[in-house]
């Protein structure tokens, strides 16, 4: 167990250096800002881990651990992702992000929460439902690439085509390894201690799944991609619920429970206030990053009192 967990740690840091030096040079090359690369492509990558246990719990039965997993992910990158990224570099925000992509990772939760209260549960429709929207949102993405290549005729040192593919191809891999061997040893040892499945989705396995997210946005904030570690957190945050959920329940309907109705109200309160902490001057301070660590803290102490 403990052998999975530093073998996965050590899949993750690397697979996530060598993903953001691949995501980046591609967005040089083709002339599009890091942003909407972080939105899109970093964003997908480091869903894999999400996309894999989430889809596994729903064929498996474990419809549960499938919704905890992906809104626990999604509250974990918001406030301790992009609270540890600001804490060791004040992130700026863009007026996309701000007009744009923030609203729909909270219209994303609230449509989420809104069709598991009406059914309890997510059907096939729903599930079809959400896919359809996810592909309306990359649509809108494409077009943002397309007018920003016709606005960008700045020159760049291109990194040869056949390594661009092998850090990016080769770095998917080994977060996607990582992740799951990082999820397995977690969960192994929690249940030792007799946790739920609630509870081991929205804390362990969540952590574990979010650790792609973490870890390539940090590298991605010390490297100065600032735009491409939010664009990964925002992206990867609607990527769980409109293209995860929506797969794992057109596959096979997943039960809402009550506690998925409070974890997604939480998830889109914290969403309104990180937004609202941006605002003002277009970015998330370091007390902005300090206080978003500690909402956090004590929201997972409520998830292990309940």
């Amino acid at each position: 167990m403990y052998v999975l967990l530093i073998v996965g740690f050590v899949l993750l840091i690397k697979g996530a250096d060598f993903f953001v030096d691949g995501s980046s040079a591609a967005a040089k090359i083709l002339k599009v800002p890091s942003l909407i690369i972080g939105m899109t492509v970093v964003s997908m990558g480091t869903s894999l881990p999400e996309t894999s246990v989430s889809v596994s719990a729903s064929l498996s039965g474990k419809n549960e651990l499938a919704v905890s997993n992906a809104v626990g992910s999604n509250i974990f990158n918001l406030m301790v992702v992009c609270g540890i990224c600001a804490v060791l570099c004040p992130l700026a925000i863009s007026k996309e992000t701000l007009k744009r992509d923030f609203p729909i990772s909270i219209a994303a939760a609230g449509l989420l929460m809104g069709l598991g209260a009406w059914g309890t549960f997510l059907g096939h429709i729903d599930g079809i439902f959400m896919l359809l929207l996810f592909a309306a949102f990359l649509f809108v993405m494409v077009l943002s690439a397309r007018k920003a290549r016709q606005e960008t005729d700045e020159d760049y040192k291109a990194m040869p085509v056949w390594k661009l593919l092998l850090f990016i191809i080769g770095g998917i891999a080994a977060i996607a390894v990582g992740g799951k061997m990082v999820v397995e040893g977690a969960s192994d040892i929690a249940r030792t201690f007799g946790m739920s499945d609630n509870l081991i989705g929205m804390t362990i396995v969540a952590f574990g799944t979010s650790l792609p997210e973490l870890v390539t946005s940090v590298v991605a904030a010390r490297k100065n991609e600032i735009d491409m570690a939010v664009g990964n957190v925002v992206g990867s945050n609607i990527f769980n619920i409109l293209f995860v959920l929506g797969v794992a329940s057109a596959i096979s309907p997943i039960a809402f429970s009550f506690n998925n109705i409070i974890d997604t109200a939480v998830l889109i309160i914290m969403s309104a206030i990180v937004m609202a902490f941006c605002m003002k001057k277009k970015q998330l301070s370091r007390l902005h990053g300090v206080l978003m660590l500690a909402m956090y803290a004590g929201y997972t102490v409520y998830i292990f009192m309940r």
